[in-house]
């Protein structure tokens, strides 16, 4: 599949400001002067975002999105960035579309050498691939982890399908910017559902019994007789953790960058960063993306 994949995902409206804007009235003499394209607050953003292939150029980008999921662990992201470019024939990168929507024979070229990607999805084969050095570091990740905080029966569950190599796993990876809204996975997800399916027809390695999500979440602590509260990065991890065959969870804190490692707050309450691992049938994965949409 080419560069030229093009889809478009969603129009996302940001609400700079929420507060009423009467007091702006009060202001309008003293804005006069101002150049029309001047921010002033109070204003709605409004973001196109379109859906391609996975290119070269998109190496670095999608390897950032890989470490903001695995933070220090050590996990090669650029080699796994390759990987997902090497199978472009599954997946999707995320980019903004220009202001006009305007199509062009250059659009292919700028869209790419724009250098820009704001989310990946795409897939991983933990079976077929476990001989590539990013894809076995990953399982020890997941192993090591799963150790140390899943509970004995979900180590078991877990080492089943990674000893399996009749019954293939795979790593769904469904990584994007913060703030840009859970629709966007319905197409996304939608899409690679299919390219699964045209890749099975060709008999390449994408018949997975099971997938394996890893999810990111913030945790608001439990505090004066109130229970904890868990914020999913993206709103459908929230759903799709609801639907898991099994799972489990582990703090991060430890991991992230200061400011980020325990001691971020919203209002009075420490937000503590979480990793949790899901694991979904990946039969049930249209069923999934349906409901998503609902949710």
């Amino acid at each position: 599949m080419s560069a030229s994949k093009r889809k478009n995902l969603n129009n996302m409206e940001v609400d700079q400001n929420e507060e009423s804007s009467s007091s702006d009235s009060d202001d309008d003499d003293d804005d006069e002067g101002e150049h029309p394209d001047a921010y002033r607050g109070n204003e709605e953003v409004q973001i196109d975002f379109g859906g391609r292939s996975p290119v070269d150029p998109d190496a670095q980008g999608i390897s950032q999105l890989l470490q903001r999921l695995f933070l220090r662990a050590h996990i090669n992201c650029n080699q796994m960035a390759d990987l997902i470019i090497a199978q472009n024939y599954v997946g999707s990168v995320i980019y903004q579309c220009d202001d006009d929507g305007a199509e062009s024979e250059t659009d292919d070229e700028n869209m790419v050498e724009d250098g820009t990607i704001f989310g990946i999805t795409s897939v991983l084969n933990l079976s077929a691939k476990k001989d590539q050095p990013s894809i076995g570091q990953l399982r020890t990740y997941i192993q090591e982890r799963a150790k140390s905080h899943a509970t004995s029966e979900v180590q078991q569950q877990l080492r089943e399908l990674l000893d399996n190599d009749q019954r293939h796993v795979g790593f769904l990876i469904n990584e994007r910017f913060i703030n840009i809204p859970a629709q966007i996975s319905v197409p996304l997800l939608e899409n690679l559902h299919e390219e699964i399916e045209a890749a099975k027809a060709k008999k390449m390695k994408f018949d997975f019994g099971t997938l394996l999500l890893l999810v990111k979440f913030y945790r608001k602590e439990a505090k004066k007789g109130k229970p904890a509260e868990d914020n999913y990065t993206n709103a459908e991890d929230e759903f799709l953790s609801e639907k898991a065959k099994f799972s489990f969870e582990y703090s991060v804190a430890s991991e992230c960058d200061s400011g980020m490692s325990g001691d971020w707050l919203e209002g009075d309450a420490v937000m503590t960063p979480y990793r949790k691992l899901l694991a979904l049938d990946a039969n049930q994965l249209p069923k999934l993306v349906k409901d998503i949409q609902k949710y």
